[in-house]
C-alpha cells in the first residue's frame, strides 16, 4: 500500500528535475566559463598527485611510434644539429685525447731512455 506522502514526493522530484533541466538549458556556458579564473583554478591542482595516478606504461603503449617518426622532418633535425660543427668538435676532441696519450707515452719513453743512458754512462 502506498504511503500518503509518496505522491507529493514523486511530484516534487519531477518538478525539481524539470527546474534543473530548464536552468541548465538556460545557462550560457561560454559566459560561465569566461568568468572562471583558470590561473587560480590551475594553481589549486596538485600536479604531483595527479601525475602519480598516471600509468606511464599504458600511456607509452598508446603511442604509435611509426606515426611519430613519420612526423619528424629529418632534414630540419639535421639542420638544427649543425652536423658539421658536431663532427668537427668530436674529431677535435678525439685528436686532443690521442695527442695527449702520445705525449704521455713519449714522456715515459724519454724517461726510460734517460734511465738507460744514465746506467750506460755510469751516472747512476
Amino acid at each position: 500500500m502506498a504511503r500518503l506522502t509518496d505522491l507529493p514526493e514523486r511530484m516534487s522530484q519531477a518538478v525539481a528535475e524539470r527546474v534543473v533541466a530548464l536552468v541548465v538549458d538556460a545557462l550560457d556556458v561560454d559566459a560561465l566559463l569566461a568568468r572562471i579564473d583558470l590561473d587560480a583554478l590551475l594553481a589549486r591542482i596538485d600536479l604531483d598527485a595527479l601525475l602519480a595516478n598516471v600509468d606511464v606504461s599504458a600511456l607509452m603503449d598508446r603511442i604509435d611510434v611509426d606515426e611519430l617518426m613519420a612526423r619528424i622532418d629529418v632534414e630540419q633535425l639535421v639542420a638544427r644539429l649543425n652536423l658539421a660543427t658536431t663532427m668537427a668538435s668530436t674529431a677535435s676532441s678525439a685528436a686532443e685525447g690521442t695527442l695527449g696519450a702520445v705525449r704521455r707515452t713519449a714522456r715515459r719513453g724519454d724517461d726510460v731512455a734517460a734511465r738507460w743512458a744514465d746506467r750506460l754512462t755510469g751516472r747512476r
